[in-house]
C-alpha cells in the first residue's frame, strides 16, 4: 500500500541523499545494532533513486507505544519489526493485514498518513526463497519446525498453504507450540511435540526448519538439533544469516542432507516490504550483493 504520488523516481544512484525531502524508514529491535537491514534496504533507495533514509533503532518492550507515537508524529514511512517486538507491536497498530493477523505477528509496518497498517513478510519471503533455493515442491512433504516464536507463526502460515503432509512443531514449552498448531489447524494437518519428541520426528522429516535464535552470532558453536538426527538427502533449513552457514547447517552438509540458510528469507522479506512501502519493484539482486559484502567484509 504505497502512498500516492510520494515516491518518485529520479536518476538511479540518487537515494540515500539527505536533504528537506528525504523520507525515513527503519528497523526496530532489542538488540538491532547486528542488523544488516540499513545497509541492505539503504542500496534499495539508492539502486532506485528514491530518496529515502534507512536506520536502525533500538526499542525496549517498554517504549513500543512511544515509538509509535514518534513514527506518526514524525512521519517516518515504514517500519520493519524484529526481534523480541512482532507480536507486541500489534497492540499500537490501527490496522492488521488479514494474513498477518491469522499468523498474530507483524514484521512490517506502512504508515498511511497517520494510519499504521501491519503486515508479515517473513512466512512469504522464507517460501519464496526455500523454493528457489533448496525445495520447489513443498506439497505432500513431512516439514518439521523447531520454535514456536513470531518468526515461526509467519512460516508455518505460509508452509501450510503449501499443501504439506505435515507441519509438526517442536518446542520448549509444549503449551506455546501447541496454541500456534491450533492456530493453522483448517489449513493444514498440524501437530504440536516436546522437545523430548524432536529427534523421532526429524528421522522422518523431508524438511527440518530452525526457526531460533540458537546458533546465532555470536553464540556459533550452538545447534538447535543433533545432525545425526536428520536423514540423509532431507532439507535441513535455517533462518539465521549471520553466519551465512551455521553449525547446524555444516553438521547437515556433512550428513548428506541439502542446506538452506536464511539469507534468501531476510533479503525476500525486505523486499515485500520494500514494494509495500514504495509501490516498485524491489532490487532483489542489489540487496543481496550488499548484505553479502557486508557479512563477508
Amino acid at each position: 500500500m504505497a502512498l500516492e504520488g510520494e515516491f518518485t523516481v529520479t536518476n538511479v544512484g540518487a537515494g540515500n541523499r539527505i536533504d528537506s525531502n528525504t523520507l525515513l524508514f527503519g528497523v526496530i529491535g532489542n538488540p538491532i545494532r547486528h542488523s544488516k537491514s540499513p545497509v541492505m534496504m539503504n542500496r534499495a533507495f539508492r539502486e532506485t533513486g528514491i530518496n529515502g533514509v534507512y536506520a536502525a533503532f533500538h526499542v525496549t518492550g517498554d517504549r513500543i507505544a512511544d515509538f509509535a507515537a514518534g513514527v506518526r508524529a514524525m512521519g517516518i514511512q515504514g517500519v520493519n519489526v524484529t526481534i523480541p517486538h512482532k507480536l507486541d507491536i500489534m497492540s499500537v497498530l490501527d490496522e492488521i493485514d488479514p494474513g498477518a493477523r491469522a499468523i498474530g505477528a507483524v514484521n512490517t509496518i506502512v504508515n498511511d498518513a497517520g494510519r499504521l497498517i501491519g503486515y508479515n513478510t517473513d512466512g512469504i519471503g522464507y517460501v519464496r526463497s526455500l523454493k528457489e533455493e533448496a525445495e520447489h515442491e513443498l506439497a505432500g512433504k513431512q516439514i518439521v519446525v523447531i520454535g514456536a516464536g513470531g518468526a515461526a507463526r509467519g512460516i508455518v502460515y505460509a508452509l501450510a498453504n503449501e499443501k504439506p503432509a505435515r507441519i509438526t512443531i517442536a518446542n520448549r514449552s509444549v503449551d506455546r507450540a501447541k496454541e500456534l498448531a491450533a492456530s493453522f489447524q483448517d489449513l493444514a494437518e498440524i501437530e504440536a511435540i516436546s522437545n523430548d519428541e524432536l529427534q523421532v520426528a526429524c528421522r522422518k522429516a523431508d524438511i527440518v526448519i530452525n526457526t531460533t535464535s540458537v546458533g546465532m552470532f555470536p553464540n556459533t558453536d550452538e545447534t538447535p538439533v543433533d545432525a545425526d538426527w536428520l536423514k540423509p538427502g532431507a532439507v535441513a533449513s535455517d533462518l539465521i544469516y549471520n553466519p551465512l552457514k551455521t553449525k547446524f547447517l555444516q553438521q547437515a552438509e556433512q550428513r548428506g542432507c541439502r542446506i538452506h540458510g536464511g539469507l534468501g528469507m531476510f533479503i525476500y522479506q525486505g523486499a515485500y516490504a520494500f514494494e509495500y512501502w514504495t509501490g516498485q519493484p524491489a532490487p532483489a539482486a542489489a540487496m543481496r550483493e550488499t548484505v553479502l559484502a557486508a557479512l563477508l567484509s
